[in-house]
């Protein structure tokens, strides 16, 4: 059964409000995509594409425009869920970057979204979740500043408002000299928040032992219940991180068991049955805690009820769940067609819950 809005009164009206409401929002949408284009990018995703489906590039062209005004699909959307290969019934069931954004606009209320944008007010809100500690640079002296650092040895500097990794950076003590001038670089980057570095579960760490290979858990609250939409394992590649843009690679996991039931694949198409740096299986592997995890995000998600949609980045920590952020904005994590064998979306499945 789906449910309707349940944080704010102005979502309960009409049909035709409601209607024109979502007309608005997807021109503005729409304009705002056209206005942030890459354009560079976006024709060099259509020669990708052209050569990959061995159609003309021209008619590619045409046909990314095409889902772009029909489906709200960006060109990204329509090279990362092949779009090319897929119907116009099989592209309705896919969840587009417009499709996302409309349950972003109805489900979570504009004054409440900064407590997920700025890590410096997500963290104190969710402290006891965190599982590590952090420090506040631009309210830190640089003594302070030295010993935190000097006290866990291992730190990461982030932008508070950073997205898809960017804006962190992995910093041990002994490389620091001068803690003062170190201050000053963190804040002329505007990283003002440094955490603790996080010890992962061993069999987190079998997949990529650089970076710390995290969740992506979609819930949304509907002011009884929580409903987790969606579950991905993300691990890096080599890199200190495992975000998709920075060449790290995902999965989709069964979000009752938390056992991944395909291949990871990264932002080149390439896809991988087991980790190429450590051999370790990606198809099957059970992501360890799970049941915690669910545990976890059954309390978090009821935070800030005004906020009803999320992707949590969930770490597993040596003894449980660890909650690294929380994205008010989230996309949706969906995989090849070519991979999987299925030209079947997540649209069906969100909309047996969510009322969009």
């Amino acid at each position: 059964m789906r449910v309707g809005v349940y944080a704010d009164p102005h979502f309960f009206v009409g049909t035709t409000t409601h209607a024109r409401r979502s007309i608005v929002n997807r021109i503005r949408h729409y304009l705002s995509r056209l206005k942030s284009l890459d354009v560079r990018n976006f024709f060099a995703v259509s020669a990708a594409v052209a050569q990959e489906s061995g159609r003309p590039r021209v008619f590619i062209l045409i046909d990314m425009a095409y889902c772009s005004v029909i489906y709200q699909a960006g060109y990204l959307d329509y090279q990362e869920f092949e779009f090319w290969s897929l119907t116009r019934q099989e592209r309705r069931t896919w969840i587009t970057s417009g499709n996302a954004n409309s349950i972003v606009l109805r489900y979570n209320q504009r004054a409440f979204r900064s407590r997920f944008a700025d890590k410096l007010t997500f963290n104190p809100l969710f402290d006891q979740y965190l599982g590590r500690s952090w420090l506040n640079v631009r309210e830190s002296t640089a003594a302070q500043l030295e010993h935190f650092i000097t006290t866990h040895g291992t730190v990461m500097a982030k932008q508070v408002d950073g997205m898809g990794g960017a804006g962190m950076s992995k910093h041990r003590a002994d490389e620091i000299q001068d803690f003062e001038k170190f201050r000053m670089t963190l804040l002329e980057q505007r990283q003002y928040l440094v955490e603790s570095f996080i010890t992962q579960h061993p069999a987190m760490a079998s997949l990529s032992p650089a970076s710390v290979n995290s969740l992506r858990m979609i819930t949304f609250f509907d002011g009884r219940s929580v409903h987790v939409m969606e579950a991905v394992l993300r691990m890096g590649n080599g890199a200190e991180v495992d975000n998709y843009a920075r060449g790290g690679m995902y999965t989709v996991l069964d979000e009752k068991t938390g056992v991944a039931r395909y291949g990871a694949f990264d932002k080149y198409a390439n896809t991988f049955i087991t980790h190429p740096l450590t051999g370790t299986p990606i198809v099957g592997f059970q992501v360890p805690l799970y049941p915690q995890v669910l545990e976890l995000l059954d309390k978090i998600a009821r935070v800030v009820p005004e906020i009803q949609y999320v992707g949590w980045d969930v770490a597993i920590g040596e003894f449980g769940p660890i909650i690294i952020e929380g994205n008010y904005n989230t996309g949706v994590f969906q995989m090849k067609p070519s991979l999987t064998g299925s030209k079947t979306g997540l649209l069906p499945r969100f909309r047996e819950v969510i009322d969009f």
